[in-house]
């Protein structure tokens, strides 16, 4: 980014503010500095609403897997990753689809400005959170595609969702739209890799690396459908011995 840039953004100055400020300077081209500027306070309460949504979603997705340990004694989901898509991103997708880059325009057209990703232990596990989400009364479905089921050609594996939930400020309630990706651990070990490869600078991925790493998805898959088989296999519970535990 230029430094000799003087586009000031007057923004409100509280903690938070300030640190997502510090970060658009810093991860930011002065295009969009520019265009956020224009926005200033505008931008930044548009963009609050989507980072309650993910403090949300996450907070179900962990009372959801504490709830699931007290009766299966397990744990579902082995980790929760959320992101807030940049201005910058926001922008430019915008443009590709040739919208308009107002706030009402953002909200309308982006599905994914919030962004979950749940990786799951096994592949039961992905169906069983999604489907104990979207029965929730507050979490409305927009949008199921399956590519677990229907792999991407190149082998990507995900459940993907787009629901709308309430966020409730301290004078207003609003509905946000957020993204949520759910996959096994094997297949964000897949996605991780294929990206690391397939997407490096100025590198190329040729014919015979592209049906390689479909190999790997196979692979990973067939990883998945064996560890699900393994787990099924494990005596019902009631089967084992139960242990009193006394507290006083």
């Amino acid at each position: 980014m230029n430094n000799d840039d003087n586009t000031s953004l007057n923004l409100p100055s509280t903690q938070t503010d300030s640190y997502y400020i510090s970060r658009l300077r810093s991860t930011t081209d002065d295009a969009t500095l520019k265009w956020i500027s224009d926005k200033t306070a505008e931008f930044v309460k548009f963009m609050s609403y989507y980072r309650c949504a993910l403090m949300e979603l996450e907070t179900k997705f962990k009372v959801l897997n504490e709830g699931y340990s007290l009766t299966h004694d397990r744990n579902p989901i082995s980790s929760i990753q959320t992101r807030l898509k940049s201005p910058q991103s926001i922008k430019e997708k915008l443009l590709r689809k040739n919208l308009g880059t107002s706030i009402s325009s953002m909200e309308n057209n982006l599905n994914d400005i919030a962004g979950v990703r749940v990786i799951c232990t096994f592949l039961d596990d992905v169906y069983t959170v999604a489907e104990t989400l979207i029965q929730q009364d507050d979490v409305k479905l927009i949008s199921f595609k399956d590519y677990i089921v229907n792999p991407k050609e190149n082998g990507y594996r995900s459940l993907h969702l787009v629901v709308a939930i309430p966020i409730f400020l301290s004078n207003e309630k609003r509905t946000v739209k957020a993204e949520i990706q759910l996959r096994t651990i094997a297949m964000d070990s897949w996605a991780s890799l294929e990206h690391q490869i397939r997407y490096k600078k100025d590198v190329s991925v040729s014919d015979d690396v592209a049906k390689d790493l479909l190999d790997c998805a196979w692979l990973s898959t067939l990883l998945d459908q064996k560890m699900n088989s393994l787990l099924h296999r494990i005596p019902a519970e009631g089967s084992k011995e139960q242990t009193e535990i006394k507290f006083w």
